[in-house]
């Protein structure tokens, strides 16, 4: 009878150890399997996914995944393909538009310096406006190329924030006179130094400013902490949650932007990334505030 015990104490460790065996190999290959398959997508090979097992089940899962791995790169191709031709096109178009909206502003000033009516000054003054309004989305459709091309790389400089944000201020002083707006200026007299480029951080402080005159009820504040956080507030009751939760989307608008591309915050959103910061957009008590840290 003993001997019966031992035959069956002997044949359950030789099952365990089995088991255990089978358990150790179908770990090692889904450690292979995850593996390869974060390489692959990373990469964008055609190389397929091979693994050690001759398990059935783990040989046909991963068949399964390098059928989907296809799948995915040449969705992943058209994609890229399609995303170049678009570059390459708002670029051919903003690029032919600006030859001829510079010509047809010259021969508008010449028009305004000749002698006119008041009726025909504020048919021109509209037209003047329209064609800076016209030039500004074609200026912004092509920075727009620029920007998202992946093989733009910004150099980078120990600046003075203080001293870009000083000038962007003064250079934006008479559009917000235009609107009505002074703004509250906060910048510690201490330099705030970082690492960016210069024209990158005047391009994200001009297109939040630009922003601000958009949906401002009249008010802005600019803050500067010693910490190098930007921050710009202002009212902006018709704005809601969700339409500030989708401001850094390309080509997003809302209805009192119309004029604009939509792509002023994401250029400002791509490129403060690009220089290793971050930058949100909150909303409370209908006032707007942008923040950026460097």
């Amino acid at each position: 009878m003993s001997n019966w015990i031992w035959l069956i104490i002997i044949v359950f460790i030789a099952a365990v150890i089995i088991l255990l065996l089978k358990i150790l190999f179908l770990k090692k290959s889904a450690k292979e399997i995850k593996k390869a398959f974060i390489e692959k997508t990373e990469q964008n090979t055609n190389t397929l996914i091979s693994i050690s097992s001759h398990d059935a089940d783990m040989k046909e899962l991963a068949a399964t995944i390098n059928t989907q791995l296809h799948i995915f790169n040449q969705k992943r191709q058209e994609f890229e393909h399609g995303s170049l031709e678009l570059k390459e096109a708002v670029t051919n178009i903003s690029h032919d538009l600006r030859t001829p909206l510079t010509a047809i502003y010259g021969y508008l000033k010449l028009l305004q310096n000749d002698a006119c009516s008041e009726t025909e000054k504020t048919y021109l003054s509209a037209i003047e406006d329209r064609i800076k309004a016209l030039k500004q989305l074609t200026e912004e459709l092509f920075h727009y190329t620029i920007v998202y091309s992946d093989a733009e790389e910004l150099s980078l400089e120990k600046i003075s924030i203080n001293g870009v944000l000083e000038n962007s201020i003064s250079s934006y002083y008479v559009v917000l006179k235009r609107h009505n707006i002074i703004p509250k200026i906060s910048i510690p007299d201490k330099k705030v130094e970082r690492m960016l480029n210069e024209n990158a951080l005047t391009r994200i402080i001009g297109n939040i400013i630009s922003n601000a005159v958009k949906y401002s009820d009249g008010d802005l504040i600019i803050s500067l902490a010693a910490d190098g956080t930007l921050r710009f507030s202002n009212h902006a009751a018709e704005l809601t949650e969700i339409q500030v939760g989708r401001l850094f989307d390309r080509f997003y608008t809302v209805n009192s932007a119309r004029k604009s591309t939509g792509l002023g915050l994401s250029i400002a959103k791509t490129l403060t990334v690009k220089m290793g910061g971050t930058i949100t957009a909150s909303y409370a008590n209908n006032i707007l505030t942008i923040c950026i840290k460097f």
